[in-house]
């Protein structure tokens, strides 16, 4: 296994890792910042009113790309498996 072969893993397995956590973040963070307008203009500043409205947004997340995140995770499982014999070599 040369140095080329393991930093190609790496890097696609980074870039994995931030596909499949890119919706849930990007829908907490839409949520988080929604919550923080709404408590910045009725002057509600209650700490764990951010916490229900976040974890909904995430399942809501979940629900939306989970059949892509699956599939993302399938392909990159597969052509790992695969391509297994290479890369002992």
């Amino acid at each position: 296994m040369t140095e080329g072969v393991v930093m190609d893993i790496a890097v696609k397995s980074i870039m994995l890792v931030l596909f499949i956590s890119g919706p849930m973040l990007g829908f907490g963070l839409i949520a988080g910042l929604a919550i923080a307008i709404f408590q910045a203009v009725t002057s509600i500043q209650e700490m764990t009113l951010t916490f229900i409205p976040k974890i909904l947004a995430v399942i809501l997340a979940l629900v939306l790309f989970g059949n892509w995140m699956l599939q993302l995770m399938l392909q990159y499982s597969s052509d790992l498996l695969m391509n297994l014999p290479n890369y002992v070599r």
